[in-house]
């Protein structure tokens, strides 16, 4: 059987701007429920560049306590060609609750003091880019202030 391998994608950058970061803690629940709207971004790389459009969609995080974080975004990319592609971005993030609180208080930590995962799913019509439909990705994040940067991978 083959091992996989990844092979770099793309490189974005989503910008969520000093506007109102919603958080809450739904009834009967352990965790901290957030939403925060992507106002605009862009996006470059071997495979795929564009811009992200601005307030198509945003991320809905489970905050804990415990320092974990469990991302669900949904937005909308626009390729250089025009073409639209939604995105469905999984992924969990981890520090302990002293860097999280920093994150939360919108500073920029070290990437060491923390784990940030993501498993996309992309949806594009049928053209050049489909082949985003057909392939599994994983990435990485980093948040720097207001704006947060990913490298997706497609594995091959």
């Amino acid at each position: 059987m083959h091992t996989p391998s990844l092979e770099p994608v793309f490189r974005a950058r989503l910008d969520f701007g000093d506007g109102p970061r919603v958080r809450f803690a739904p009834a009967k629940k352990s965790f901290t429920r957030g939403f925060v709207a992507v106002i605009g971004g862009e996006m470059s790389g071997p495979r795929l560049s564009g811009r992200v459009v601005p307030f198509s969609g945003g991320d809905w995080p489970r905050i804990w306590d415990s320092g974990l974080i469990e991302f669900e975004a949904h937005y909308m990319l626009e390729a250089e060609d025009g073409t639209p592609i939604y995105i469905h971005n999984r992924g969990i993030a981890w520090s302990n609750p002293g860097v999280l609180a920093r994150v939360e208080a919108g500073e920029s930590v070290d990437p060491s003091e923390t784990y940030c995962h993501i498993t996309p799913r992309f949806e594009a019509p049928e053209g050049p880019h489909e082949w985003l439909n057909r392939t599994i990705f994983v990435g990485v994040a980093e948040r720097r202030g207001v704006s947060t940067f990913f490298d997706y991978y497609a594995v091959v």
